[in-house]
């Protein structure tokens, strides 16, 4: 193959945790999107759909039987053509699982004659491999069609020049740890602003509560010692052609600390915009803000 090289991102993932709407919003974006391939055509679509189509969006799953089990050798096959791929996972919780198929009336594709949840876990085993390959790991449970495809169009929307894509995500401990997160720090050794009468009702994109945050003790220099590590990092990931990280940052609640460490690493992050020769884009989102009773 001559000339700019495709792009292809492997969608799979849980059934009914989103996987077609993955695939219809990157079609509207104006990817090809192929539905159910064989993992060992991956090469092949990609010859043929030269020079005509350089983005590719392959949807891969249980479906697709005994095929499903050659994907890790299709992936080293498009690897060894200088093909860049990405594998993105779509994931939900066996709860919100078992409640998407029950509205529907389907049944799960390997449920048989047992129960939703048995299919839900033996689909589980079968993905758990294809999960640690994910590039980008997706959390549906508590997204709706339409907060998927607006992080979809997130994601894949713009051209972007950078080299990785770091999504700094604030999260609330009571409320979970967020299962797409590539990182996690913990930022409740922070003095909680909580605790201050007038900062209590505030969040940590107010001044006053990021201020009192940033200034707290040893804060300063916790920031400086974790973006150097994560710069030393990203070295690893470019070398792993790794294009897009989550970086969780938790708290108690999700309101006060992790917002304003999530906001001050995105503007360090995009204030240094690179690790040598590689560019790195930041954005903060806040998962847990006014989620607080």
């Amino acid at each position: 193959m001559g000339g700019k090289r495709s792009e292809v991102v492997v969608i799979t993932g849980m059934s009914g945790a989103g996987r077609s709407t993955v695939a219809h919003t990157l079609e509207d974006l104006g990817w090809y999107v192929v539905d159910n391939l064989p993992p060992s055509l991956l090469v092949d679509l990609c010859d043929l759909t030269e020079p005509s189509t350089h983005k590719i969006a392959v949807v891969i799953d249980v479906r697709g039987g005994q095929f499903f089990g050659n994907l890790r050798s299709g992936l080293d096959e498009i690897y060894a053509h200088g093909i860049s791929h990405q594998v993105l996972f779509v994931d939900a919780s066996d709860e919100a699982l078992v409640r998407r198929f029950e509205s529907t009336r389907r049944p799960h594709p390997l449920q048989e004659n047992k129960r939703i949840l048995d299919g839900i876990s033996l689909e589980r085993d079968r993905l758990s491999e294809v999960r640690a390959l994910a590039d980008i790991l997706i959390d549906t449970s508590s997204l709706n069609i339409h907060q998927l495809e607006k992080k979809i169009v997130e994601l894949f929307a713009n051209e972007s020049t950078s080299d990785l894509r770091v999504n700094i995500l604030s999260f609330g401990y009571k409320y979970g740890i967020p299962v797409d997160a590539d990182l996690v720090m913990d930022c409740r050794f922070i003095a909680n602003p909580h605790w201050i009468p007038e900062l209590r009702p505030l969040n940590g994109l107010d001044a006053a509560v990021s201020q009192k945050v940033l200034e707290s003790e040893n804060v300063q220099d916790f920031l400086n010692k974790y973006q150097s590590l994560f710069e030393t990092m990203a070295e690893g990931f470019f070398q792993e052609g790794r294009k897009y990280l989550t970086l969780a940052i938790g708290c108690t609640g999700g309101k006060h600390r992790s917002v304003a460490i999530a906001e001050e690493l995105t503007t360090r992050l995009n204030r240094s915009g690179a690790v040598g020769e590689k560019k790195i884009e930041a954005q903060s989102v806040h998962r847990d803000l006014g989620r607080e009773l």
